[in-house]
């Protein structure tokens, strides 16, 4: 959670140098970036991550002043800390504050050594562990934060669209074509599902499960028993399903019995003439 934000940022810078800083090339592809991330890789998570993140906070010490990254941070304090002001300036005001400074521990050149590379020695997690026992309240809040881990559950959503789409015998249809049957199943789905929820006022996916194994499993799972009618149902089907099996089944000696074949005997002729044409005249 504490790199997704700034990786993203560093994305876009190298997008620019890519254009060579030239506006009318590169912001039409930022546009899209930032359209697609908003809602879901900003989050008030997603920007106190950052902030929290010593990689990025010690190689830029004017993250302070971006209001958003602060917003966001005031947010999950405001959200980890709920009805406490007094612990909530202690964050923000106090803790936050030596943090940024850099003061106590936070200045050590260990402190500064063990953040400046993110590469596999580094973990911030550990580095709050290590450097953040002064700001008891600051490091359990980093520490959650930054041990939390990211989903693509969204994305996962439009691969399996696109899976249903794109199969054997439609393997020629071009980008667009394709993206805009996944945008529209894709919202169809949603909408159908809304107007389904608005209509029966009630779980759509609940609404699929049969009733009665769903009694079943409950009731099993809750120790609750089951309904007689119910067992009686279930053991009747078991049984259909041993008479089936006992009908389907052969033992070795009917398939013996089956499986003996009658042969002739050499005695009867059944040889008699083969070979014969070999030797006529």
């Amino acid at each position: 959670m504490g790199f997704v934000y700034g990786e993203l940022l560093r994305a876009k810078e190298e997008i620019k140098m890519a254009f060579k800083d030239q506006e009318t090339h590169y912001r039409p592809i930022l546009d899209i970036v930032d359209g697609k991330a908003r809602g879901r890789l900003d989050s008030p998570l997603h920007l106190a991550g950052y902030l929290l993140n010593p990689y990025y906070t010690y190689a830029n010490p004017s993250l302070e002043n971006d209001n958003v990254v602060m917003d966001g941070f005031f947010t999950c304090v405001e959200t980890f800390f709920p009805d406490d002001i007094q612990t909530q300036s202690l964050v923000t005001d106090v803790e936050l504050h030596k943090y940024l400074k850099k003061d106590d521990g936070f200045g050590r050149g260990l402190a500064k050594a063990g953040c400046a590379q993110n590469d596999d020695n580094y973990n911030p997690v550990l580095w709050w562990n290590i450097y953040g026992n002064l700001v008891p309240r600051l490091q359990s809040m980093a520490k959650r934060i930054l041990s939390l881990t990211t989903s693509s559950s969204g994305c996962e959503r439009n691969w399996s669209a696109f899976e249903g789409i794109h199969t054997k015998k439609r393997n020629r249809l071009d980008i667009t074509r394709l993206n805009n049957l996944v945008y529209v199943q894709f919202n169809a789905k949603i909408i159908n599902k809304k107007r389904r929820m608005k209509e029966k006022n009630v779980d759509v996916l609940l609404a699929y499960v049969d009733s009665d194994l769903t009694s079943e499993v409950v009731g099993e799972g809750l120790g609750l028993g089951v309904d007689s009618s119910l067992e009686h149902r279930r053991s009747s089907r078991i049984q259909e399903i041993r008479e089936l099996h006992e009908k389907d089944f052969v033992s070795d000696e009917e398939e013996e019995d089956e499986m003996t074949f009658e042969f002739e005997s050499d005695e009867e002729g059944v040889l008699d003439g083969y070979g014969e044409e070999e030797f006529e005249d």
